[in-house]
């Protein structure tokens, strides 16, 4: 059984009384390869999820899409019944093709659709906080987001979703959304070299929204940078844990989703939240991805 770890201080979710560890998990890899079909190793996914809420996990991030339908499954199959301090982000706004491509699932039946695929296959009669999930792959795309919001919004009034959050957006469009209900996060894409987001990550904090970066290390293109590689050896720790950390000390309103199939990589990742990055590294590393302004 795993022990209760550091996990980078807890964070309150605004307009609730939800409170996280900041360090959580992003379940995206436990399906099969390309986030499709079933794992193959389906005792080892159960392991991971089971290892992550042993060691103090209470925020685990996933969607229906994912698979489809197999992470949740697997969630539902490791943790149910759910502990009462674990928090489950799920997304919606997206849907995968018979080819494995990912497209966007934006009208109304498919987002109602969707919360109901993602209560059954979870296990839950109320889904804690959902993302409406806009833009592209990795970057926002300019342009209200008023429809789908709004079909979200009237599905937390029917008490099927508590709260409300958004994935791949711009500040406009949080600005926006702000005027139709409240947003308890903003997950984005954004790392160490990905710098795009530095200014709206600081407004946030001024609002106690939580930004959730996804892709800490780039994702499907993993970051090549001498600078953290040398940054890791001076730390005796991986890139992937100082990316981790220089995230968690970036902001103190940044939760991590981290997200792997194996044991071995979940506590190396948990382990993150207890590294301390000295100045002189946290400058080097700073130099990485020079902040920009989004246009």
């Amino acid at each position: 059984m795993a022990e209760e770890m550091d996990l980078g201080g807890s964070f309150t979710f605004p307009h609730s009384s939800m409170t996280v560890n900041r360090m959580g998990y992003g379940a995206m890899q436990l399906a099969g390869p390309q986030v499709w079909g079933p794992p193959r190793d389906l005792e080892g996914a159960i392991a991971v999820l089971r290892e992550a809420i042993e060691a103090g996990v209470n925020h685990i991030d996933t969607s229906d899409f994912y698979g489809p339908h197999v992470t949740n499954q697997i969630i539902r199959e490791a943790l149910h019944p759910y502990r009462d301090t674990l928090v489950i982000v799920t997304k919606l706004g997206a849907r995968r093709t018979e080819d494995k491509a990912w497209v966007h699932a934006l009208s109304r039946k498919e987002l109602i659709d969707g919360a109901h695929d993602n209560l059954r296959n979870l296990g839950l009669d109320v889904l804690d906080v959902v993302n409406l999930r806009v833009g592209a792959v990795s970057e926002p795309a300019a342009g209200s987001i008023e429809e789908p919001l709004t079909v979200l919004a009237d599905l937390k009034r029917q008490g099927l979703i508590s709260h409300i959050g958004l994935s791949n957006v711009t500040p406009e469009q949080l600005a926006e959304a702000q005027t139709i209900t409240e947003i308890v996060c903003v997950q984005n894409f954004y790392n160490v070299a990905q710098r795009r987001d530095d200014s709206f990550i600081h407004e946030l904090a001024s609002q106690g929204i939580p930004y959730v970066p996804f892709f800490p290390l780039g994702g499907f293109t993993p970051l090549q940078s001498s600078t953290l590689d040398k940054a890791a050896a001076s730390l005796q720790a991986t890139p992937m844990q100082v990316a981790l950390a220089w995230l968690l000390q970036r902001s103190p309103n940044i939760l991590l989703i981290p997200g792997t199939s194996s044991v071995e990589h979940l506590r190396e990742n948990l382990q993150a939240a207890s590294l301390r990055l000295p100045v002189q590294t946290l400058a080097d590393l700073n130099s990485i991805g020079a902040p920009t302004e989004r246009v």
